[in-house]
């Protein structure tokens, strides 16, 4: 394990996305310490101000404000938080959901396999944009919602990655050496096959992950993501449609935050997939 991060930190792409998200994460835990504003409350006296680019920028508002005069760095800042709350949380739930589906199907096969296979063979047949489209549009926005909208259909990569992985180590030796000394079938599971495919299973979520941040962005936008009143990137990008030739900073800041945090991660995906992947080695 030692060996395989100080392969990581040798790439300096993983390196890279590992930093910035290091930054992200830190600056969504301690929004209340970096900005003195409320990130949704305005003063309509500083509406569309610009930021430390001009020099007409006001003190306190190094990216200028919103069309209701609210800080436009509070708003994104707090805006992180969204997103990978969202981002943990369901990618979390999927990983154990379908990681817990696929190492059961995979290792005990037979009817059981068969109608979770054909379940996600049916579930596969929608477009995620789509699917989340329609589950929000019944339930409706909210965070909580929206977690449980991407958990719906988010555990299917993971059950098809682990059901593969459990295919192929449960006819190898070291299994069959478990059986032989006595061990049971949810000891193998477990303690043998387990710890052997994990790996893969971090890298799935952590490029599941920037997809996720993605369709949180999109929904949001839609306006079926979380609640109006709660900063997301993606409602805010929303929200500045109609003053883009004015205030161009509205869209640019909360787009820059989707595009670097999602890029990131798909960066240290790669890079753990490089490290983790022994035909990816050089």
């Amino acid at each position: 394990m030692k060996k395989n991060f100080l392969r990581l930190f040798r790439n300096p792409t993983a390196v890279f996305g590992l930093i910035v998200i290091v930054i992200v994460v830190f600056m969504a835990l301690f929004a209340p310490l970096l900005t003195p504003h409320d990130p949704t409350r305005g003063d309509l006296m500083m509406r569309l101000r610009p930021g430390l680019w001009s020099p007409l920028v006001e003190e306190g508002y190094p990216l200028g404000t919103d069309m209701l005069g609210r800080d436009l760095l509070t708003r994104v800042l707090y805006g992180a938080r969204i997103s990978l709350i969202v981002g943990f949380s369901s990618v979390f739930i999927s990983m154990v959901a379908g990681g817990a589906l696929g190492l059961c199907a995979g290792f005990f096969r037979g009817k059981f396999d068969d109608i979770i296979s054909r379940f996600v063979d049916w579930l596969m047949a929608f477009p995620l944009l789509l699917f989340l489209i329609l589950v929000m549009g019944v339930l409706g926005p909210g965070t909580w919602n929206l977690i449980f909208a991407i958990s719906l259909k988010g555990w299917v990569p993971f059950f098809r990655l682990v059901r593969g992985e459990v295919l192929a180590e449960r006819e190898k030796a070291y299994v069959e050496s478990a059986w032989a000394i006595g061990r049971n079938a949810w000891g193998i599971m477990f303690v043998e096959i387990l710890p052997n495919i994990t790996h893969t299973l971090i890298v799935l979520a952590t490029l599941r992950m920037g997809i996720v941040i993605l369709m949180e962005a999109t929904l949001s936008f839609l306006g079926l993501g979380v609640s109006p009143h709660i900063p997301a990137w993606g409602s805010m990008i929303a929200a500045s449609r109609d003053y883009l030739q004015v205030a161009w900073w509205l869209p640019v800041f909360p787009g820059m935050g989707i595009l670097f945090t999602v890029l990131s991660l798909n960066l240290l995906g790669e890079g753990l997939r490089d490290v983790f992947d022994p035909r990816l080695r050089k």
